[in-house]
């Protein structure tokens, strides 16, 4: 007796785009596409440029130094793509030759930051009808907001970082010695809608004040400032959709005055990660507890990462939600999971079922009467 023939899948990894985290999203995309079983899937590489292009990638060499964060790059392409959208019958056709690409089955993006981990590669593949990893439409756009992501964490009672949100209309009437006397000395100024700690600085005075905020705003129209908090950051993953599981928790030991984006990628020896953290098991429970509750009540799915303050009196301070956790070689999301008992390989692979398994479920949602 003949046995089946299984059929793979056709998985599309998409990479690069807009946002100040282009070359983040490229060292992510390495691991990835390492990690895919090839028995399983066979891939579609989409490159997105700085100028918003999609380009269709061949995986033997679409970087140009990728083992340095410096210098990586996206390797030019003329391979164009264009989408035609249809329920059932979208499309992604090759520029160059007109010919439509092999339908795409399940998209993985790694597509960080603005225009990519705000809710808008979310919606467009919404409209393609193609599944995808990580938080849908108004998970993922609502954590990108941090003003957002606060005022809703707020609502449902969890513990946030006490901030003031500026917009640039603000700029001219800010005082700061009100700020300063509501959320005391030093300060955090961060854009609003940026990651990777682009664009984040920490002041002491009315100067410095001013000169991060213009800078903050050369990143977004909206800017948090933050108190200082004062501790440990903690870290930890979510991985599921309707009764999601929590990692074990991490520590970020950043030898620079905070974990900023230079720390994080480019400084080799700089970060050091902890897992797991050296955690009294009351307060690992508390910070999984509190993920658990933040994910859900932020509407994510799939995947996060949440970060924490833990404070020097045992106070648990939810920090951000990050709804594209980074995936590159020193990336704490795939540590904190490898640290619970899913390998690397393991861990992109239950990410793509998640995926699916969602969009069979919204399969079932009836969308006329």
């Amino acid at each position: 007796m003949e046995q089946p023939v299984n059929v793979k899948q056709r998985l599309a990894v998409l990479f690069g785009g807009q946002s100040t985290e282009h070359e983040v999203s490229l060292r992510s995309s390495i691991n990835i596409i390492n990690a895919v079983d090839r028995q399983k899937f066979d891939l579609t590489l989409i490159g997105v440029d700085k100028q918003g292009r999609w380009t269709l990638c061949n995986e033997a060499d679409y970087l140009i130094h990728p083992d340095d964060p410096a210098r990586v790059k996206l390797a030019p392409s003329t391979r164009y793509l264009a989408v035609v959208p249809g329920h059932n019958t979208a499309q992604l056709i090759d520029i160059t030759s007109g010919q439509a690409l092999p339908a795409i089955d399940v998209a993985f993006s790694v597509l960080h930051g603005a225009a990519g981990e705000d809710g808008s590669i979310q919606g467009l593949l919404r409209v393609l009808d193609i599944p995808f990893v990580g938080p849908d439409v108004l998970g993922s756009a609502v954590c990108m907001d941090k003003d957002m992501t606060k005022r809703i964490l707020r609502d449902a009672g969890l513990p946030v970082t006490p901030s003031v949100t500026l917009h640039r209309s603000d700029c001219a009437s800010v005082d700061f010695d009100a700020i300063a006397g509501a959320l005391g000395l030093p300060l955090f100024i961060k854009p609003a809608s940026q990651g990777s700690s682009v664009g984040v600085s920490k002041v002491q005075d009315a100067a410095s004040f001013q000169q991060a905020l213009a800078m903050a705003f050369t990143f977004d129209h909206k800017v948090l400032v933050e108190t200082a908090i004062s501790g440990r950051e903690i870290e930890t993953a979510v991985l599921g959709n309707d009764q999601p599981g929590v990692s074990v928790c991490g520590e970020i030991l950043a030898n620079d005055d905070f974990y900023a984006y230079d720390t994080k990628y480019l400084k080799d020896g700089q970060a050091g990660l902890l897992i797991p953290a050296p955690l009294d098991g009351d307060i690992s429970e508390d910070i999984r507890r509190i993920a658990l509750a933040a994910f859900k009540v932020l509407g994510c799915a799939v995947m996060a990462r949440v970060d924490f303050f833990l404070t020097h009196q045992q106070e648990i301070i939810l920090n951000e939600v990050n709804t594209i956790p980074g995936f590159t070689s020193i990336s704490m999301y795939p540590k904190l999971w490898e640290a619970s008992g899913l390998d690397y390989p393991q861990l992109v692979d239950r990410l793509i079922t998640l995926a699916l398994e969602r969009a069979h479920c919204a399969a079932d949602i009836k969308t006329d009467r």
